[in-house]
């Protein structure tokens, strides 16, 4: 994940993220620890920490976690949450996803939850999450994924292009430095091109109240009004279900969580 606009607008954000319901408590957090089985002798890495929620839910579970933010303003959050929390295994690094500053070979497990949508070159980062784990170490995914055949088995291939393309723009109108959603095929086929193998994913449900979502990146009137119409489009009803629940505003965003290891 490169520089000045991500930086620009989780800086900003940093204290809002550190409170997030969604990051802090979102059911895909207790799953992916779940799905991973850390070890205590463990050396991890999370990537794209931002506020630190994934890389502290492992640390009590591990010997010592990097947590690791091209953000200084999202880094100053995590250590804060881990002093709160008593945790003196964990260590932040500032570090660029695409270009991790860390020895080959150096960690048994590497996670990142909720920010590969950020990056621009998803390759370079799984590329750089399978140079820096060991053999026999394990990788860890969640994030948002854009629609494919596997969730909208119904739609048409043009239907299925015309809601990918809506729903990364209206990532994008939300958060200007979102670069792209994979779906959850592109994801395994992904890794299974740089080397992965015996990948196990899961779709969660992840109910997003729009309200707090657009609040998170400082979003205008203006923008708000753009999003609310976008969500009630056709293509993006069908993917998001928005709804209305006790006055507020729902809609439902899939979360895929993907666990692959390197081969010894």
């Amino acid at each position: 994940m490169s520089g000045t606009l991500v930086e620009q607008q989780f800086g900003a954000a940093a204290a809002d993220y550190a409170t997030s319901t969604v990051h802090a408590r979102g059911p895909s957090l207790a799953r992916l620890v779940a799905l991973v089985a850390p070890q205590l002798h463990w050396r991890a890495l999370d990537v794209a920490t931002g506020a630190g929620h994934t890389a502290l839910a492992f640390a009590p579970l591990v010997a010592h976690v990097i947590a690791s933010d091209i953000t200084e303003e999202m880094l100053a959050e995590a250590g804060k949450l881990a002093r709160a929390r008593g945790l003196t295994n964990v260590d932040a690094a500032k570090a660029d996803a695409g270009k991790l500053p860390f020895a080959d070979a150096s960690f048994d497990l590497v996670t990142c939850r909720l920010a590969a949508h950020h990056f621009p070159d998803p390759a370079a980062f799984v590329g750089e999450a399978w140079r820096v784990l060991k053999p026999g170490g394990a990788f860890a995914l969640v994030d948002n994924v854009s629609p494919d055949a596997m969730l909208l088995p119904d739609a048409t291939p043009a239907q299925l292009r015309d809601a990918t393309v809506l729903y990364n723009a209206y990532e994008r109108l939300r958060d200007p430095s979102h670069a792209r959603c994979l779906s959850p095929s592109e994801w395994l086929e992904l890794l299974g091109d740089i080397g992965f193998a015996g990948a196990r994913h899961e779709l969660l449900d992840q109910d997003i109240a729009f309200a707090p979502w657009t609040a998170r990146m400082r979003c205008s009137s203006e923008t708000i009004a753009r999003l609310a119409t976008m969500l009630e489009a056709g293509p993006l009803r069908a993917f998001l279900r928005p709804r209305e629940d006790g006055g507020e505003r729902l809609f439902t965003l899939q979360e895929a969580i993907i666990v692959a290891h390197k081969p010894d």
